[in-house]
């Protein structure tokens, strides 16, 4: 007999939902888990093959700061999957945070993102993009107080960065990882 799922209450609703659920265990004892959930995620890497550079954000997350982290993190551009598909959602934040226009997106993975917590699973995609596909600031959505920065990083950088343990951010480190593995001449 597997794990079952037996009943899912409502803690709290506001930007995340925080949900007690009841399981039933092998033994056909009960057992309660909290769930956070707040729905699906997409992230992109946008990486410029000629110039061997990729655009990511810097900005405040406050879990982070909170456990002591750093004020401000490095990431690729994400955010929640909403009215649109993941990979229309990694296109528009990628020209909202980053104020890059990206065409055709390599899809690399749809991993669940902390499974032990949370329901959130994040549509991970790699995008090529060119100097002139930069056509606006970035900077986030006027109004969300995102404090966003964005900076275009070296691929040999970025790499020194995951060796030097730097890169903090899951979703943006298995991106480059990605990148480096599918395309290991742009490292050099």
């Amino acid at each position: 007999m597997a794990v079952e799922l037996r009943k899912v209450e409502t803690v709290y609703q506001g930007y995340l939902t925080i949900l007690s659920a009841t399981f039933s265990g092998p033994d056909g004892e009960p057992f309660k888990r909290e769930i956070e959930h707040h729905g699906r995620a997409s992230c992109v890497l946008p990486y410029d093959p000629v110039r061997r550079t990729a655009l990511l954000v810097n900005l405040p997350r406050a879990p982070v700061i909170w456990s002591g982290g750093p004020p401000e993190l490095l990431e690729a551009p994400a955010g929640m999957v909403e009215d649109e598909d993941a990979e229309e959602t990694a296109i528009r934040e990628a020209m909202e945070e980053c104020g890059v226009r990206l065409g055709r997106l390599e899809a690399v993975g749809s991993p669940y993102s902390c499974p032990g917590v949370s329901s959130e699973r994040i549509d991970l995609f790699l995008a090529a993009y060119s100097a002139a596909d930069r056509v606006a600031a970035g900077g986030g959505v006027e109004g969300e107080n995102e404090h966003i920065t964005v900076q275009e990083v070296p691929l040999t950088l970025l790499w020194t960065w995951v060796e030097q343990r730097k890169i903090e951010d899951l979703k943006s480190l298995a991106l480059i990882l990605a990148l480096r593995v599918r395309q290991p001449e742009l490292f050099s």
